[in-house]
């Protein structure tokens, strides 16, 4: 059973998605995905008064749920086209996953950590969000499942996966945080088979990037 979404939150997210213009997103998709995911839900019961301030949250298993702007930032560079095949690595709390879908990406998503796996699962389920969820290892991806026109990276890397840039398209990008303790976020671009492109968009902050599967 999930919670209600109510006038009052569709108008808090309305001012939400004016914060996130004023602070430089200007994709229209971005933006009306932004306005419809119901972000008090997938949020701990402390904050949920506060979820619509353009904040990141704790959600356990020491893991956050991303600020709207890094949310709208990473999927403004992702430049997604309906039905595109996305894949996201590190579904978390499932909201990065739920706007991709309002975007209407095809979406594949993996979590590292069982428990958040199986709650995140059913709860974008319940929402009606649907996805091809994965427990397993991001940095492997799902080389059986590839290629992808996109990839989106919700943790901070230190060095960028070559699994994963072989599984993207060519002429797909990659958006990456790169880097150990602060991270830089990328987008990398596959031009052909060997050749990629690198674009930097300034310092971020993300959880690390973990190897490994939790049970």
């Amino acid at each position: 059973m999930t919670g209600q979404d109510t006038y009052r939150h569709k108008g808090l997210r309305s001012r939400l998605v004016e914060t996130l213009k004023k602070k430089g997103i200007t994709n229209k998709e971005v933006l009306d995905a932004i306005g419809k995911v119901p972000r008090h839900l997938f949020i701990e019961s402390g904050f949920v008064n506060f979820a619509y301030q353009d904040k990141a949250f704790p959600i356990g298993a020491g893991q956050t749920i991303s600020q709207p702007y890094t949310v709208a930032f990473q999927s403004q560079l992702l430049d997604l086209n309906p039905k595109e095949k996305v894949l996201e690595i590190g579904t978390g709390s499932g909201y990065q996953a739920a706007v991709l879908i309002e975007m209407g990406a095809d979406l594949y998503t993996i979590e590292r950590q069982s428990e958040l796996y199986k709650k995140t699962n059913r709860l974008l389920k319940d929402l009606g969000y649907n996805a091809n969820f994965f427990l397993g290892d991001g940095y492997k991806g799902l080389p059986a499942l590839a290629p992808f026109d996109k990839i989106l990276i919700t943790a901070g890397a230190p060095f960028i996966p070559k699994d994963l840039l072989l599984q993207l398209s060519p002429g797909g990008s990659l958006i990456i945080p790169l880097g150990d303790k602060e991270q830089i976020m990328t987008k990398i671009v596959r031009i052909d088979e060997s050749e990629f492109e690198q674009t930097e968009y300034g310092r971020c902050a993300f959880v690390p990037m973990l190897e490994g599967v939790v049970k």
